[in-house]
């Protein structure tokens, strides 16, 4: 969290509790990730790295493996943290971009946050007003 700015520590800090152990030993449960890591081994890839504690991390971020609803655990504990307010997609993604990594990040994110109730709640509909517009009288 040291590279992370001081305003968004606190935000990660929560979502990184609830992460920071199941990704470690989730992470050889998913296939591609085991991929991943033989790749690494075989030095076959650069992006990816594995450090001395065999978490495999993309460009120094997490790599959040697709097992046991997960991914969706982090991204509720993002929505639901009582730092976020409602961050939207944009502003969640680049939140859990610096921290975590994982194929198809951002369509997930913005899938989420949209079929999430409390935002679809809080967002108003963007829809024109009803009926027909009227001639507005230029002065000549």
């Amino acid at each position: 969290v040291a590279h992370v700015k001081d305003e968004k520590k606190e935000l990660i800090r929560d979502v990184h509790r609830l992460a920071r152990l199941d990704v470690k030993s989730k992470q050889d449960l998913d296939p591609i990730i085991i991929e991943l890591k033989e790749s690494v081994l075989n030095k076959s890839i650069e992006a990816f790295f594995q450090g001395g504690d065999r978490v495999l991390r993309y460009q120094g971020r997490l790599c959040v493996p697709d097992v046991d609803d997960l991914r969706e655990k982090i991204l509720e504990e993002a929505l639901g943290s009582r730092y976020s307010i409602h961050p939207g997609t944009t502003k969640m993604y680049c939140d859990l971009r610096e921290v975590y990594w994982w194929n198809g990040m951002k369509k997930n994110i913005v899938d989420f946050v949209a079929n999430y109730l409390n935002c679809q709640q809080v967002n108003p509909e963007h829809l024109r007003p009803g009926g027909l517009s009227q001639d507005i009288d230029i002065p000549t």
